[in-house]
């Protein structure tokens, strides 16, 4: 089955632009050019991945991918912002929305495409080992793309799923930030500094603060 992609950008050329080389990939592509149109787009096609321009009159990305975080249905759907904003505040915002990645402008063609085939192989792969992680309190299930606490389904964004799961895959073990950068986001993948950071705060925040501990230094751990 051919994966489903939203383009939202309120700038006509730039979509007809991306949905031409996306779908000679036999990607199929939905189009929005304001975030209300993104939401009802997304309720109703269920895309596995939504790009999102950040700077759009009305709604703005960040505002439609706090929505689409709260959507059901949607749990496993991956986000990128698409944007020429190269500040790190900036990126920590989207990040905290909920946002999975960023793909910069001016956009490259054949480079958007190459990034967003990336992005889709990514989600596909998730849960192919058909397992559960349970430790804490807390139940991965990497097949169904699903966090439990105390039996409470949590939502989480994509990123931050896979976070917890690579941290919850060995309790106790201290994962060094290099290998979490390499594991979580790709070697490929430019992130800030502060990256990791606001996404265990994110984490802490929904799973209780005694559940991730910090070894000052090196990195991060899943407190068994």
């Amino acid at each position: 089955m051919a994966k489903k992609v939203l383009l939202v950008d309120d700038e006509q050329d730039i979509l007809e632009l991306l949905r031409y080389n996306l779908e000679r990939e036999g990607i199929r592509v939905f189009t929005a050019v304001n975030g209300m149109e993104a939401l009802q787009t997304a309720k109703r096609e269920l895309p596995d991945l939504a790009v999102l321009d950040i700077m759009m009159p009305g709604m703005d990305g960040v505002e439609v991918c706090g929505e689409l975080r709260r959507m059901p249905g949607l749990e496993g759907l991956l986000i990128a912002f698409l944007t020429a904003r190269t500040e790190d505040y900036s990126h920590i915002a989207g990040y905290e929305a909920g946002a999975d990645d960023y793909i910069n402008k001016p956009v490259r063609p054949k480079v958007f495409v190459s990034k967003v085939q990336a992005l889709l192989k990514r989600s596909g792969t998730k849960g192919e080992d058909s397992k559960v992680l349970e430790s804490n309190g807390i139940r991965v299930d990497l097949e169904r793309v699903t966090v439990t606490k105390d039996d409470k389904t949590l939502q989480l964004p994509k990123k931050e799923f896979e976070l917890l799961a690579l941290l919850m895959s060995k309790p106790g073990k201290v994962f060094l930030r290099d290998e979490i950068y390499a594991r979580v986001w790709g070697n490929e993948v430019i992130v800030g500094d502060r990256t990791i950071d606001v996404h265990i705060r994110k984490l802490r925040e929904k799973l209780g603060d005694d559940r991730i501990g910090t070894v000052k230094g090196m990195g991060y751990r899943f407190e068994a």
